[in-house]
């Protein structure tokens, strides 16, 4: 069967490719932008991919079009394809009817943690012997690979709330019917398709009217949000998950290190063992301890589960680090909304103490363009030493920093690398933000700093 795949090199997109080729599909793929690592990944797998949106490969009939949710309407591939009756469906649709439909699916929704959380639920899964199959956002640090098919009936899925395709203006995740369903936090996000809050925790609910009355909802204690979807309605029983010490939780940790790193886990006030891991912040801690909880739920013992985490590398772009050069280290994040990055930043204080932080913020996402977070993105670097916000010249009105001297707007990636070279010195910390490639800046300022 040929499958020709709409926006191929997109994270969730590029995973289907390769469930569809683990499964036997013959993949064809084209793209507005081709580019790695999704495009180093494809063409390993042997796909052939088209930079453009050109309309030749019809002409091969492929079984089905599946469609991501970039295109729209208007685009010539979309309106060829309609033109002419092609099977088409959309990425969340196909894996529901062809992997997801026999499979104990574990998913993870969320405005942040999503990837890191369903990593570590597959890589926990993996150490103990369950073999999971998964699709996440992003290249799996223990894996080395974004999705990958097995025949086990256990499934981990990324669950994007974002819509599924322009003919299928539903989030994604309610398409996975899952039955271990992580809701990890619920803030406002996707200006782009979301009015507001409120038409989120919409599509929240939707999800949660899904889960089976045998399944289990994990949620974080202390979120208004996921209350008033969870007062909607629901069916399914709730485990609640804090990185705090408190009695209204379900799943709650008592700090050894104050980074993070090393943590008391209790269920139900009785201790259940020791986290001792590489990762640092209390939203990791938070991602640990609902990571846990979904595969407890599965049948994994906690200890187990634990000794799983100790040997967890995260995903690519989550405090990776790039690099140490003339004494400065420099780390990649995929930090692009104020909550993740404050968390972001104060996990790497809590970490480095008094060294100095640096961080070079990319607010590029279209929530931030549109300006929904320009009142509460200045305190949401407080806990570093200094601030670069890479924002265009035609978006300089999303940055008042009057009276901030510790904070600057950079117009390009280049002013960024000559500041950078003004003010660094060895012990400092440079943390990169962006949800994009930030046209290679991690790497060109190790260059500079080799140089010096």
């Amino acid at each position: 069967m040929h499958l020709h795949i709409l926006g191929i090199c997109g994270t969730f997109m590029g995973g289907v490719a390769r469930l569809a080729i683990e499964k036997g599909y013959k993949v064809t793929g084209s793209d507005q932008n081709c580019y790695p690592p999704m495009s180093d990944q494809l063409a390993e797998l042997g796909v052939s991919l088209e930079q453009g949106y050109d309309t030749s490969i019809l002409k091969q009939e492929p079984d089905c079009v599946v469609v991501g949710n970039a295109l729209s309407r208007g685009n010539y591939f979309v309106e060829e394809m309609l033109n002419t009756n092609q099977q088409y469906c959309s990425g969340p649709q196909w894996l529901k009817e062809n992997i997801l439909q026999d499979k104990w699916v574990i998913a993870v929704a969320g405005t942040h943690g999503k990837t890191t959380t369903s990593s570590m639920i597959a890589w926990i899964l993996e150490a103990t012997g369950y073999n999971p199959g998964f699709l996440i956002g992003g290249v799996l640090g223990n894996f080395g690979v974004s999705a990958r098919y097995t025949d086990s009936p256990f499934f981990v899925v990324e669950a994007d709330e974002y819509d599924t395709a322009f003919f299928d203006k539903r989030s994604k995740f309610v398409h996975y019917r899952a039955r271990t369903c992580v809701l990890n936090n619920l803030e406002f996000d996707h200006a782009d398709i979301f009015d507001d809050l409120a038409a989120i925790e919409t599509q929240f609910h939707h999800l949660v009217r899904t889960i089976p009355q045998n399944g289990l909802l994990i949620r974080p204690a202390d979120s208004s949000a996921l209350d008033r979807v969870i007062n909607k309605g629901s069916w399914t029983p709730v485990e609640t998950f804090c990185s705090q010490t408190t009695e209204e939780s379900d799943w709650n940790i008592t700090k050894q290190k104050t980074d993070g790193s090393l943590c008391d886990v209790y269920l139900n006030q009785q201790k259940e063992g020791c986290l001792d891991w590489s990762l640092i912040g209390d939203h990791n801690v938070n991602n640990a301890l609902a990571a846990i909880a979904a595969v407890r739920h599965v049948g994994v013992k906690t200890e187990d589960a634990l000794q799983a985490l100790s040997t967890f590398t995260n995903a690519k772009r989550r405090m990776e680090l790039r690099g140490k050069e003339s004494g400065v280290t420099v780390y990649d994040d995929f930090a692009h909304h104020p909550t993740a990055i404050s968390s972001t930043i104060e996990g790497l204080r809590n970490k480095v103490g008094s060294e100095r932080v640096i961080a070079v913020v990319d607010p590029r996402s279209n929530t931030m363009r549109m300006g929904c977070h320009k009142n509460t993105l200045l305190d949401s670097v407080d806990k570093a030493d200094f601030t670069l916000f890479h924002i265009p010249e035609s978006f300089e009105w999303l940055l008042d920093t009057q009276g901030k001297e510790n904070i600057v707007v950079v117009p390009s990636v280049e002013l960024i690398l000559q500041k950078l070279s003004q003010i660094l010195k060895p012990g400092d910390h440079v943390l990169i933000m962006s949800n994009g490639s930030f046209e290679g800046i991690h790497q060109k300022l190790l260059d500079n700093l080799a140089k010096q």
